[in-house]
C-alpha cells in the first residue's frame, strides 16, 4: 500500500499494510529544528501566519515517516492574538460584537483556492487532508466565552446567524474538496475542556448538532473530526452525522482504550501520544507509549498521530522517536 491506500483503509475501519502516521498540524518552530532549514523564527511565525509549500511538506512528512501532508484553509477568526513561546499564536479577546463585524472572504471565489489546488497536484502518494473547521468554534472565539455563553440565553439569533454564516463557509469549502484533489476533509472545533464539554448536550443537539448534519450533506471525502477534550457526551450524535475518523481522543480527558471498545466498530480514531511525554518526557517513554497505543488500538481503525500536534515546545528527540517507534511497532 502507499499512504494514501493506507490511510483511506484505515478510514474505512480496514486493516492497513501498516498502522499508518499522520499528524494535523506540525509548528514551523518545530520544523526547523528538525530539519536544520534556519535558525529559529520569532514568535509570529506560526503554523497559521506561515504556511507550510508542498515540497517543505512532503520533506517534513518524509523525514517523520508520516503518510500525511495537510493544507490549512479556515475562515478568519475574528480575535486578537497573543505571541506565546515558540512560534505559537493564542486567541484572545473576541472581536465579535454585531452581525456586521463578520465579514468572511468570498468561498466562491477561484482565486482562494489556487494554492490549495496547486498543493494537492503536487501531493505524490501523500495522502491529502485538508485542514478547516466547521464554525462553532470560531463563533465562540470571536465573541469571546462570556459574550458567548451570554448570548446563548439572551440572544440566540445572533449565534446563529454567525454560526450559520462559518457553516456556508465550510460548505462551499467542501464542495470544492473533491474538485482540488484532497483525500481527507479535517476539521478542528474546539467543543471541550478535559472535564466536560464547553456547554450542554441540549445547546448541542439545539444549535450545532443541525449545521454539522448540513455540513454533512457537501463533504464527499472521509471526514475526520478534531475536538480536544472529553467529547463523549456529543460522540454519539457525531458518529451519526457520518464522520469516518475522531481526532485526538484526548489523553487525560477521554480513554482512547474504552472508546475503542464502544466506538471501534463505527469510528476510526486517530491519536493520543501524550504531548506531556513528548514534551518533558524521555524517548524511551515515548516508545513505550507509541507501542502500547499500537497494540492495543490497532491494527484496524487507527491512526496514530500526537494527542493534539506536534507543537514547537515539544523535544525533537521524543518527536522522533515516536516515529521510530511507529516504523518498528506499526506493521
Amino acid at each position: 500500500m502507499n499512504s494514501r491506500e493506507r490511510v483511506l483503509a484505515a478510514l474505512q475501519r480496514k486493516r492497513p499494510d501498516r498502522i499508518p502516521h499522520c499528524e494535523l498540524g506540525i509548528d514551523r518552530a518545530l520544523a526547523l529544528q528538525l530539519m536544520g532549514w534556519g535558525p529559529p523564527t520569532d514568535q509570529a511565525a506560526s503554523l497559521e501566519s506561515q504556511p507550510y509549500t508542498v515540497e517543505e511538506a512532503k520533506a517534513l512528512s518524509t523525514f517523520l515517516g508520516l503518510d500525511n501532508i495537510y493544507y490549512v484553509l479556515r475562515a478568519p477568526v475574528l480575535a486578537r492574538k497573543i505571541a506565546g513561546q515558540d512560534g505559537r499564536l493564542f486567541y484572545g479577546e473576541g472581536l465579535i460584537r454585531t452581525e456586521a463585524d463578520v465579514q468572511l472572504p468570498d468561498p466562491h471565489d477561484d482565486a482562494l483556492y489556487a494554492d490549495a489546488a496547486a498543493f494537492a497536484r503536487e501531493k505524490g502518494d501523500f495522502s491529502a487532508w485538508l485542514v478547516t473547521r466547521m464554525g462553532i468554534f470560531p463563533v465562540m472565539l470571536g465573541m469571546g466565552t462570556e459574550a458567548f455563553s451570554v448570548a446563548l440565553f439572551e440572544d440566540r439569533p445572533l449565534i446563529e446567524t454567525l454560526l450559520d454564516r462559518y457553516v456556508d463557509w465550510a460548505c462551499a469549502l467542501a464542495d470544492r474538496a473533491v474538485e482540488l484533489g484532497f483525500d481527507v476533509f479535517a476539521t478542528t472545533d474546539d467543543m471541550a475542556f478535559k472535564s466536560t464539554t464547553f456547554f450542554s448536550p441540549k445547546v448541542f443537539r439545539e444549535l450545532v448538532l443541525p449545521r454539522y448534519h448540513r455540513l454533512a450533506r457537501h463533504v464527499k471525502l472521509p471526514w475526520v473530526l478534531h475536538s480536544d477534550g472529553n467529547m463523549l457526551p456529543f460522540l454519539d450524535d457525531l458518529v451519526n452525522v457520518g464522520i469516518a475518523g475522531f481526532h485526538p481522543v484526548e489523553k487525560g480527558a477521554m480513554d482512547i482504550r474504552q472508546v475503542k471498545r464502544q466506538y471501534g466498530d463505527r469510528l476510526c480514531l486517530l491519536g493520543n501520544v501524550d504531548l506531556n511525554l513528548l514534551g518533558l518526557g524521555t524517548p524511551e517513554e515515548v516508545d513505550a507509549e507509541v507501542r502500547g497505543l499500537i497494540e492495543d488500538i490497532g491494527p484496524a481503525g487507527y491512526i496514530l498521530t500526537s494527542g493534539n500536534s506536534l507543537a514547537g515546545y515539544l523535544k525533537p528527540e521524543c518527536v522522533i522517536a515516536k516515529s521510530e517507534a511507529v516504523r518498528k511497532y506499526g506493521g
